[in-house]
């Protein structure tokens, strides 16, 4: 497909924002809605995004969008979602935090917390929790996956079955209106699946744009899950789901 100017444009503004809305990309183009809707029409049908009520979002497909590109998405909400999960997590605690730039949020809020005990499979929240001379931090080793820093395979799901801990810090690629949440490699998923059992109290940090992407594979239910944490109310589906399960929904100011 030969994109327009203002195709590419859009298509960045997805890429940076997670979705894009019609009347926005109309005030931003000072164009129409119709031409901004076939816009999207176009970029859809060419498989390089998805429509979702009142706009479109990034393509998930069966591959995870670059781990740069997702660290930027959404920064200063992951920051603000990453501070209120960690002022549930008490000093002298144990915790799991497995891969992703969410639970790295996290990471950076728990950085005064004292005398903590963290098992991660995510050398990047490793490494940031090392400046927290208090805090004694567990590599659960395996098999390197270079495009993220995240650790996987048998040898980090036999590690983390290691442990019993108080608390769960856990990401997802995607969310959906039946309340599961989904990820896209298999052998990740299995250590996620791995850290939710070994942990007494389950935490789910994700922002907005998981509401909307798609993935794969199954990680676990929100029914799993104690507090989700994130930067607006998920769809009222997901909502009713969570009232019946008991899960707490903590959105941010």
């Amino acid at each position: 497909m030969a994109q327009n100017f203002r195709q590419s444009e859009i298509l960045k503004l997805a890429r940076d924002q997670g979705k894009v809305v019609v009347e926005d990309l109309a005030g931003h183009f000072a164009v129409t809605l119709q031409t901004i809707r076939r816009d999207l029409t176009e970029l859809c049908d060419a498989g390089q995004m998805t429509r979702v009520y009142g706009g479109a979002i990034m393509s998930s497909g069966v591959v995870n969008i670059g781990y740069e590109e997702r660290r930027a998405l959404n920064a200063d909400e992951k920051d603000r979602i990453g501070r209120l999960c960690a002022e549930m997590i008490p000093h002298e605690a144990s915790l799991f935090l497995n891969i992703g730039t969410s639970t790295e949020a996290v990471a950076r809020a728990l950085l005064g917390h004292r005398n903590l005990l963290v098992v991660t499979n995510n050398l990047n929240v490793a490494n940031i929790l090392a400046a927290n001379q208090s805090a004694e931090v567990i590599v659960a080793g395996g098999v390197l996956r270079r495009a993220d820093a995240g650790l996987v395979g048998d040898v980090t799901l036999d590690m983390v079955r290691h442990f019993k801990v108080d608390y769960a810090v856990i990401g997802t690629s995607g969310l959906d209106e039946e309340g599961d949440l989904l990820d896209f490699d298999f052998r990740e998923v299995r250590v996620s699946q791995a850290i939710i059992k070994q942990a007494r109290r389950t935490f789910l940090v994700a922002d907005r744009s998981k509401f909307h992407r798609s993935a794969p594979v199954r990680i676990a239910s929100l029914a799993e899950v104690d507090v989700f944490f994130t930067d607006a109310a998920p769809p009222e589906p997901v909502q009713a789901l969570c009232r019946g399960w008991g899960t707490e929904i903590a959105v941010v100011g």
